[in-house]
């Protein structure tokens, strides 16, 4: 099996794949022979995801997802079993930051989403996936955190609150799961160009912290990669991370 094929036969699932880290993400298991459900809200988004894969030669489809409503991560692999066959990686992507305000200024209803769609769908995502990772005898879950649920920056309370719980969640499954072969593990991209982020388009440093790597989302794939093909058992319950900055 060549390289570009390290991943024929597999069935991916990735999370927020309608653009940024989860469509470079999605696309890169794709071109190593995975099958992957390029999920999102915006359908329109993995759609046109899904079609760039398939242009280039790869087995993608389109499923619109939220991640916070259990119920549509249920439908969501419902669909992914039905078309694929199965299920051996789940990359868990999606992920909101609404409020970059002090505590005492910020908005319940923005804090309360931002832990819905990061933690909770996290939790929702990787709980129903269980069952299907199991059947195929193991498979890998890799979830994006962030350096700022490792440590604290001043307004943003809600999206450092909500990694830092995924961070938990991480170590958590990986021991549950260990026996059954499923590693878990958290990807921390460091900052990336991409719509939520809003980081200005320039390359080799971040504004005041010059030692920092400014990243594309293709530059998150080699890692994901990595993580996504280890041979078995492998690492889990490790946090593997792009970034240099301390907060």
């Amino acid at each position: 099996m060549t390289k570009q094929e390290s991943l024929k036969g597999k069935v991916a699932v990735v999370t927020g794949a309608g653009r940024g880290i989860g469509a470079a993400i999605a696309e890169a298991l794709a071109a190593a022979g995975a099958t992957v459900a390029c999920a999102a809200r915006s359908l329109a988004e993995v759609e046109a995801v899904a079609a760039r894969i398939g242009t280039a030669g790869g087995l993608a489809f389109a499923l619109r997802a939220d991640v916070a409503e259990a119920g549509q991560v249920a439908a969501l692999y419902a669909e992914t079993l039905r078309r694929a066959g199965g299920l051996d990686l789940l990359f868990v992507n999606a992920g909101v930051s609404l409020d970059q305000r002090p505590v005492e200024a910020s908005d319940p209803d923005a804090f309360e989403t931002t832990m819905r769609v990061n933690l909770f769908g996290a939790y929702h995502c990787a709980r129903l996936a269980i069952p299907h990772l199991r059947a195929r005898g193991g498979g890998r879950i890799v979830m994006t955190g962030s350096g700022m649920g490792h440590s604290s920056l001043h307004g943003h309370a809600a999206y450092s609150c909500s990694k830092a719980g995924v961070w938990m969640l991480v170590r958590i499954l990986a021991d549950e799961l260990r026996a059954d072969g499923i590693a878990v593990n958290e990807l921390v991209p460091g900052p990336v160009q991409t719509a939520m982020t809003g980081v200005p388009q320039r390359t080799g440093s971040v504004v005041n912290n010059p030692v920092e790597w400014l990243k594309q989302p293709e530059d998150v794939v080699p890692l994901a990669m990595f993580l996504a093909t280890h041979p078995a058992p492998g690492p889990t319950g490790q946090s593997f991370s792009l970034m240099r900055r301390t907060f």
